[in-house]
């Protein structure tokens, strides 16, 4: 059934869409995307989870029952009575001091929420680009089956004058052998291209989550771009999403540090109780006790055999661990850029280069053509000329995907290829709304969603 559907939307009657149009349907309904949100609503969470460590816990109990009781007493016998006991109360504890693990538990929460919302802007840079190569890749698969097709029929045509003039005696047998044999390659290249096509859509489909329709040439964003390869990698340094989530990893495991140490110190906490026991004295002396109680506790740990130690050790090693990472994002982030910028540059050439060609090639078949009719060139070189005509115009649709996608792929670089810099037509998903919702809830298990 799922590959039924699949080939009916990509059947689907065509339709115009932009580049932005596409991005803005990927950023809205991408299931990676949208897992990816979900995991950091969770991580959020982790916020009111330590502050519930600066929080009253409170416990209510209850119990009852039925017991039987026979005494014997001294001078006066048997007593028996059928008891009906039950015991209620409300218990109410409170951290006072723990070494600060409370407060560092929410710190470090906070900066692996931080961690989360920088990630979240990774996989969206990194599904837009899958769908700027998505599209980009339709659009030039699409033209090249145009132009294999149009190979393909120049071909056949000149098969069929090249038949005519071997039943009139002007080539030989060699010549039209060379134009089937030309004209079955166009038939595979065709074929190959139709091929390519099919899987392009397919991945369309899976990043995007339409059927292409009829995709809109899209220009390079030079616009958003830096001026410089060094100003790209000051950028990167400061603003990519990987470069920031190894650095609040950083501050997350520096946390982590302190909430181990705080094994190490005192604890204080107080306890406050309140309850009623009706009928559970077995003496049958007394019918109901009523309790209330409030009590403060003190622990200092002494030794637990090494282990606290331990803990403390391993994390200051994940701290270290956590800083050769910063170290080491920054380090990728600027060899991505390096590699993204040769890319563009080299797409801006490219462009250019295989445009010229394009119209020498053009050039060269029209006058070749010419010089066939009037005997002056064979047949192999008119088929030549058309190859390299054919190829030509395969590089400059090639060369201006590449260039499209370059440009994209440097902004991504940098760490900006987002929905807002895009301007994208569509409505913004900001993880803080949900953040700012759960931070300081009390209770409920309704997420702000409703579910």
């Amino acid at each position: 059934m799922a590959a039924f559907a699949l080939v009916c939307a990509l059947a689907a009657p065509a339709r115009a869409e932009t580049l932005a149009e596409a991005l803005a349907h990927t950023y809205q309904i991408n299931r990676t995307l949208n897992a990816e949100r979900a995991k950091v609503r969770a991580i959020d969470e982790g916020v009111p989870q330590a502050l519930a460590g600066y929080r009253p816990q409170v416990t209510v109990g209850a119990s009852g029952g039925l017991q039987a009781v026979r005494n014997l007493l001294p001078g006066i016998g048997e007593v028996s009575s059928t008891l009906k006991p039950w015991t209620a109360g409300v218990t109410i504890n409170q951290t006072i001091y723990n070494g600060l693990r409370t407060g560092n538990a929410v710190r470090q929460a906070e900066a692996q929420v931080q961690a989360a919302h920088e990630a979240l802007r990774g996989i969206e840079q990194d599904v837009l680009l899958d769908a700027v190569n998505a599209y980009s890749n339709v659009g030039r698969d699409r033209t090249l089956v145009e132009v294999q097709r149009a190979n393909a029929n120049l071909l056949r045509e000149l098969n069929g004058v090249t038949r005519r003039r071997y039943d009139a005696g002007d080539v030989t047998p060699t010549d039209v052998a060379q134009t089937e044999a030309r004209m079955s390659r166009g038939a595979a290249d065709l074929n190959a291209a139709e091929i390519a096509l099919a899987v392009s859509q397919a991945a369309y489909y899976q990043v995007i989550g339409l059927s292409p329709g009829r995709v809109i040439p899209a220009d390079p964003i030079d616009a958003l771009l830096p001026r410089s390869r060094e100003e790209a990698i000051e950028i990167g340094h400061h603003e990519h999403p990987a470069v920031l989530v190894a650095n609040y990893n950083v501050d997350a495991a520096q946390f982590a540090v302190k909430i181990a140490e705080s094994s190490l110190l005192p604890t204080l906490s107080a306890q406050g109780s309140v309850s009623r026991n009706v009928q559970t004295d077995t003496t049958l002396g007394t019918a109901r006790t009523d309790q209330a109680s409030i009590i403060g506790q003190l622990s200092v740990p002494i030794y637990d055999g090494g282990l606290v130690a331990s803990q403390v050790r391993q994390a200051k090693e994940i701290y270290g661990q956590r800083r050769i990472e910063f170290d080491v994002a920054r380090t990728q982030v600027a060899t991505a850029i390096v590699g993204a910028w040769a890319a563009y540059e080299g797409a801006r050439v490219a462009i250019n280069a295989a445009q010229a060609e394009t119209r020498a090639a053009t050039t060269a078949l029209a006058g070749v053509r010419k010089e066939a009719e009037g005997g002056q060139r064979t047949t192999i070189d008119v088929l030549n000329a058309l190859q390299d005509q054919s190829s030509a115009r395969a590089r400059f649709v090639q060369a201006q995907r590449d260039r499209v996608v370059a440009s994209y792929t440097l902004l991504s670089a940098i760490g900006r290829l987002d929905h807002r810099r895009l301007g994208l037509p569509t409505p913004e998903y900001d993880p803080v709304t949900n953040y700012q919702q759960v931070r300081d809830v009390w209770g409920g298990v309704r997420t702000p969603s409703g579910k």
